[in-house]
């Protein structure tokens, strides 16, 4: 599933290329998540004025109202002036005057919704719950320890929730967690202030470095210019089952959290 960073090489990839576009037309393929919830020639002749990020949302800022897309588990963007004919996956296009807007999604999990603003009920409903930003000056240790306190599940699915710090998925939560040196399944609200601060640093940190390196490709994951990610080349645990620590050499095990896979070090994590 692309999780922040790969939402935001997405974004940076693209944002900068299609900002002042007009759009030319609107084509939606089969279903996805959810409708667009307006009719797709209502959007032709609109400016696309910027393209921003919450979360795992893509918000694409028209002269009137915008766009929220979500990749969903598999979905992937591309944007160029020269496109092939849509293939069977590809459930959403927007030709622009700088180009082709394309949503390729295999399992039809993402969404593209319109919205007239954003205070618009569906636009709320999407993003009013989400957490901090975790690479903002929004995402204050003192406020992170604060909604961790109030969670008694394990600290491993507290991340992945989005309430409390939103965008750190699968693969980051176990890394931060490596970094950090706190065991997955610890109650979130038994951690220390300090041992907060650590995590906090550790979620910046990964998922600024797994930025810089485009994300991660597990699959078939690519910016819309059609680069692929680099950060699982990097992992520490994730994905790494078996393998010895990249610190002590102790075996990675994995466990089942929420019907998510998680990999950690069993003496690196101790608590």
């Amino acid at each position: 599933m692309p999780e922040l960073p790969e939402v935001e090489a997405t974004r940076l990839s693209f944002a900068h290329r299609i900002a002042g576009a007009r759009l030319l037309s609107v084509r939606m393929g089969k279903s996805l998540r959810w409708p667009l919830g307006c009719a797709a020639a209502s959007l032709t002749g609109r400016t696309v004025l910027s393209v921003r990020r919450r979360g795992k949302y893509l918000l694409i800022d028209l002269d009137r109202g915008l766009l929220l897309l979500h990749l969903g588990m598999s979905g992937s963007l591309i944007f160029s002036q020269q496109l092939p004919e849509p293939g069977k996956h590809d459930h959403f296009e927007m030709v622009t005057t700088r180009g082709t807007l394309r949503l390729n999604d295999p399992r039809r999990f993402g969404a593209v919704v319109y919205a007239a603003s954003e205070e618009a009920p569906i636009a709320r409903k999407l993003l009013a719950r989400l957490g901090m930003e975790p690479l903002s000056e929004d995402f204050s240790i003192e406020l992170f320890h604060a909604g961790l306190k109030r969670r008694k599940a394990a600290i491993k699915q507290v991340l992945l929730a989005g309430d409390v710090v939103v965008g750190v998925g699968n693969i980051y939560a176990s890394e931060a967690l490596f970094l950090a040196g706190i065991r997955p399944t610890v109650s979130a609200a038994r951690l220390s202030r300090p041992r907060v601060s650590r995590l906090h640093a550790a979620i910046r940190d990964v998922l600024a470095r797994a930025l810089a390196g485009g994300g991660s490709t597990l699959r078939n994951f690519s910016s819309a210019s059609g680069e692929k990610g680099h950060f699982q080349l990097e992992a520490m645990v994730y994905a790494r089952e078996g393998q010895p620590c990249r610190v002590c050499g102790k075996a990675i095990r994995s466990l089942r959290q929420g019907q998510r896979s998680t990999f950690y070090c069993p003496v690196c994590q101790k608590a």
